[in-house]
């Protein structure tokens, strides 16, 4: 018999593009646990949804009456990428970070450890080694020094995994990767904010000089590497995923501009945002000698392609530019 993978947070961004990878490349059953939330959406794995391996439950990590009925059924693998995630909502809004993040993280170790399960994946962020100067890299030794409500959460949620390793032996690993891109991502991080507004002939708003530093890795790197986490990791190890592409904010808006063929004077240089992390890099080796990781999207390959998905997709990203979103967007650039 198949074995089940618990995907936590499965209809968003990441998680959506891991289901993909898992299904397309094993025979696992997949159970993915949502609480759907403004960035998870079902669209996003519509096609899948009559595939006999997969199962889509509703509910929320923070809720433990909903873990119960998710393990009602055998589980071997969970992989934990159910997370608030935007730094500018973790400003505004702090508490919602804090309840899943580091609640719903808890929820799910408790019941991991009550049901014996055989490996239990924390995906986590670069963010929480907090900023780097203009030199060198963050490596696993780190010290951790998070700067926003949303990297303290997941600062959180990380150690108290590695508590549930020393203390009760579980089976834990922590993954922390860099900025990623991609298909399915939600419209308010950086590169699809910049390419749909772009598109919508909107202007696109950079936060302080645009000179902020990001190491950019592509969701199918990200995915391969969870995927070599999850079948060679060693227990108790924390594994850094990058994939050596450090670009300004700037750069990666000129680019998307530059690949549509639209005029740099859409930029709009706004107010920084509190304690915005000057720049973050990721030094991969860990992972790279004791698993075998190596990244194989080319920046150059993988912006054209996600620029051109976004073109294509022009219905999927519409239908989440409205409401809430709109209002979302204006409360954080309107008056900048």
């Amino acid at each position: 018999m198949a074995e089940t993978i618990l995907i936590t947070g499965g209809c968003g961004f990441i998680g959506t593009n891991f289901v993909r990878h898992m299904l397309e490349k094993y025979d696992y059953h997949i159970i993915n646990l949502d609480k759907l939330t403004y960035a998870g959406n079902l669209e996003n794995l519509e096609d899948v949804a009559g595939d006999s391996r997969y199962t889509f439950v509703r509910g929320d990590i923070a809720s433990p009456a909903d873990l119960e009925g998710v393990f009602g059924r055998p589980v071997d693998i969970i992989v934990n990428f159910a997370a608030e995630s935007h730094v500018d909502r973790s400003i505004m809004d702090p508490d919602t970070f804090i309840k899943t993040n580091i609640n719903g993280t808890f929820n799910l170790l408790e019941m991991a450890r009550k049901k014996g399960i055989k490996r239990f994946v924390q995906i986590s962020t670069d963010e929480v080694y907090g900023s780097l100067g203009k030199t060198g890299a963050f490596r696993e030794d780190t010290p951790l020094s998070p700067n926003s409500p949303y990297s303290a959460s997941k600062t959180s949620a990380d150690i108290l995994a590695m508590a549930y390793f020393k203390t009760y032996g579980m089976p834990v690993i922590v993954t922390r990767c860099s900025n990623n891109y991609g298909p399915y991502q939600f419209p308010e991080k950086l590169i699809p904010l910049i390419i749909t507004n772009a598109l919508a002939d909107m202007e696109l708003p950079v936060y302080g000089d645009g000179l902020n530093v990001r190491d950019w890795i592509h969701v199918k790197d990200h995915c391969a590497a969870i995927d070599l986490v999850v079948h060679k990791g060693e227990d108790g190890n924390t594994y850094n995923i990058g994939a050596s592409n450090e670009r300004a904010n700037i750069e990666i808006v000129k680019l998307v501009l530059e690949i549509l063929g639209k005029p740099e004077s859409l930029i709009r240089y706004v107010k920084d945002r509190p304690g915005h992390d000057r720049r973050y890099a990721i030094d991969s080796g860990k992972i790279t000698e004791k698993l075998g990781y190596k990244p194989g999207v080319d920046f150059s390959d993988g912006m054209r392609e996600t620029v051109e998905w976004y073109v294509k997709n022009k219905g999927w990203w519409e239908r989440i530019r409205t409401g809430a979103y709109l209002d979302y967007y204006e409360k954080m650039y309107g008056n900048r």
